[in-house]
């Protein structure tokens, strides 16, 4: 077991290499960059490493005796907490196998040895940029109050906003620690497989009481991930936005959102436990404060009310 140690200030680089002699160059050249620098001279360390320490980058050797890099970066891949960090390989293997292998085990780049020190720090510049990038449209996501998760088509979640994780926990308490639930997972494997033969597949929406989570994909990510948006619906949000749109009372913003849905008034009085006539009363009501004639008006400026809320 290693010793706990604390993350260096500043962008952090953990250099994997066996042999101590280039652990000592890099170490130089990237601190007098002004980089942070972390070493590790085997797999299993640097593991352990990047897990406690979570890197900016990793400049990882390829051949090293015991576990390899391309099994150290297949773990680094598989671990939600190290999944996003990006992956160097320094290596001296230049055949078109080892380069697709590489690639295959998630590198996000490589050099080839004897390492040039001006091209991987220029390495290192771009991937930090790209990575920071990144950082910073998820942060926006969360900051703007966002339901979004990444996931893999094994329903694995690399990354998902404050506000999907609370749904998500919500909606599948019995999931939420194991990644999305079977259901969720078929319907992504259906949508990703139609929009492949250049269909789409209609959001996924599930119910539960009078609560709706919709899933929609996005996109595509680079690394075989899918960007799900999440979208939580009620009767009861839906009513207190038309409370709020358009000064109306609950008993009028519960007709209207009703309206809004194609029932008539006997449909509406069975709904809400009230006869047809004092439905038709507060639909009276709601025309004059909408300034609107008909119901067909009036469903349309709840429907537009209802779609800016989502």
């Amino acid at each position: 077991m290693l010793q706990a140690i604390e993350r260096p200030p500043g962008q952090l680089v953990l250099v994997v290499d066996d042999v101590p002699e280039n652990l000592a160059v890099l170490h130089d050249a990237l601190d007098e960059s002004g980089y942070s620098v972390v070493v590790a001279n085997n797999g299993v360390t640097a593991i352990e490493r990047a897990c406690a320490l979570s890197p900016d980058i990793v400049l990882l050797d390829a051949v090293m005796p015991g576990m390899d890099g391309f099994e150290v970066c297949r773990r680094l891949k598989a671990d939600l907490r190290t999944r996003a960090i990006p992956v160097v390989f320094m290596t001296g293997l230049t055949e078109d196998e080892h380069i697709l292998a590489a690639f295959q085990a998630g590198v996000a780049d490589y050099v080839t040895k004897p390492v040039r020190q001006s091209e991987v720090l220029a390495r290192i510049r771009a991937h930090m940029r790209t990575a920071s990038m990144v950082t910073e449209a998820r942060s926006a996501l969360d900051a703007f109050g966002h339901a979004v998760l990444v996931a893999g088509l094994d329903g694995r979640i690399a990354w998902q906003t404050p506000l999907a994780r609370a749904w998500m926990q919500s909606w599948f308490a019995d999931d939420a620690n194991r990644g999305m639930p079977a259901r969720v997972v078929l319907w992504l494997q259906d949508a990703v497989s139609a929009r492949a033969a250049g269909q789409e597949t209609p959001p996924l929406v599930l119910a539960q009481g009078t609560r709706r989570l919709a899933f929609d994909l996005a996109e595509a990510q680079d690394d075989g991930y899918f960007t799900l948006v999440l979208r939580e619906e009620s009767d009861d949000a839906q009513v207190q936005g038309l409370m709020a749109g358009f000064a109306l009372t609950r008993r009028e913003a519960e007709v209207l959102h009703w309206v809004s849905k194609g029932k008539t008034n006997r449909d509406i009085g069975d709904i809400l436990g009230t006869s047809p006539r004092t439905v038709n009363k507060h639909l009276e009501h709601v025309f004059a404060k909408l300034g609107v004639e008909t119901r067909t008006a009036a469903a349309s400026q709840a429907l537009a009310r209802s779609a800016r809320q989502r």
